[in-house]
């Protein structure tokens, strides 16, 4: 057992919703499609987005059920679920109908030359008006967007609570035997791949929570994992006495990655080896990152308090940032470089004036997500239970 507080894990889950700041503003320039797009989108940094675009998600969802299980021993299952749905589902419902709508109203206009105003669209969002059709088929309104991520954190929690803490450490003994020496890559690997082989083809990603099945046999695994070996000191020494390893292998694998990428259609009975390497890919990222943040990153701070609280609502609201500047600054015509950077940083600092007002005002504070300790001198203490979604 570990009695240790897992710092790094915080550190983590910073670090990788920062990363997708910087991800879905690429997502704006790059040539893959999105809600709104440049109107000269290129392919040069595609193989940078592919960095994190393996294993970010998944990371995130093993940080979530390592969270969930502290919680789950401390407040039981009936107490976990009550918990995980007030931090999860008010701020998603709040999301969605004020956080979102921005997005499809700029991906309507930009997409179908939609001409009404705001205030027309939200009337038709409101109603359910799926009548905003192109070549890759209609928007289903109201949507979620990139919240996603909630609901399905939701559910996996759920079923966290109907397993139980004691199933729960039960198979972290057991996994913590199998994961060990070359296992320790072989198996999650195998799996993962198996998952993409199998599934992707048939169920690629929608965000659709009734029918997103490859993205359910990625992100659950994930989500439990990270349950399971929360309370296993010797799995994450494991890992960060692997992370050199760890690294080696994610860098390999992202390289073949950017060259099927570039070479993909030419070599397309290659497919089931590349998305072995994608499966090694995403695990070895994951593997390295806790492995480098076990061993360096297992310290608190008041920037991590800080940084942990103020990390929710900058995902919550990020995206609709992105998209309004991105839409607000194309008249100007800037150097794609210079719009990038423009709108991360304004993003950021948009996302972080409103933490600071919604950290002060209680009657906002459930809407972003935003714990009660926020506006008031952050204990000592704090850490992956309290404030982790």
């Amino acid at each position: 057992m570990q009695n240790k507080r897992l710092y790094f894990l915080d550190w983590l889950r910073i670090g990788a919703f920062f990363l997708l700041v910087l991800y879905h503003t690429g997502m704006y320039y790059v040539s893959w499609d999105w809600h709104v797009k440049t109107p000269h989108p290129s392919e040069a940094i595609e193989p940078f987005m592919m960095l994190s675009s393996p294993w970010r998600m998944s990371l995130l969802f093993l940080i979530g059920g390592a969270a969930a299980a502290f919680l789950l021993e401390k407040l039981g299952g009936k107490g976990l679920a009550k918990e995980r749905s007030k931090r999860l589902l008010i701020p998603l419902i709040f999301g969605m109908f004020f956080i979102v709508p921005p997005q499809s109203y700029f991906e309507v206009v930009s997409d179908v030359a939609y001409q009404g105003s705001y205030i027309d669209f939200m009337q038709l969002y409101l109603r359910a008006y799926h009548g905003f059709c192109d070549h890759n088929g209609c928007l289903d309104l109201p949507t979620w967007n990139h919240l996603w991520f909630l609901p399905y954190l939701w559910v996996y929690t759920l079923i966290l609570a109907a397993i139980g803490s004691r199933r729960m450490q039960a198979a972290g003994n057991w996994l913590l035997n199998q994961l060990q020496g070359w296992k320790l890559f072989a198996l999650p690997v195998v799996f993962l791949a198996l998952g993409r082989i199998l599934l992707l083809s048939h169920w690629p990603h929608t965000h659709n929570l009734t029918a997103d099945w490859h993205n359910h046999a990625m992100s659950l695994p994930a989500f439990l994992l990270g349950a399971a070996m929360a309370r296993q000191g010797d799995f994450w020494q494991r890992l960060e006495d692997a992370r050199f390893a760890a690294l080696g292998f994610f860098l390999a694998s992202w390289a073949a990655i950017v060259c099927y990428s570039a070479v993909g259609e030419e070599f397309a009975n290659w497919l089931p080896l590349a998305r072995t390497c994608y499966a090694l890919c995403q695990w070895s990222g994951i593997a390295a990152a806790c492995g480098f943040g076990h061993r360096h990153l297992n310290f608190d701070s008041a920037k991590r308090r800080y940084l942990t609280q103020a990390v929710f609502p900058v995902y919550i609201l990020h995206q609709t940032l992105i998209v309004c500047l991105a839409m607000g600054l194309r008249a100007a015509g800037l150097p794609p470089a210079t719009e990038g950077v423009l709108i991360v940083v304004l993003t950021l600092a948009i996302s972080f004036g409103v933490f600071e007002i919604v950290r002060r005002v209680p009657l906002l504070q459930p809407l972003l997500g935003v714990g009660k300790t926020a506006g008031a001198k952050p204990a000592a203490q704090e850490g992956l239970v309290q404030h982790l979604a």
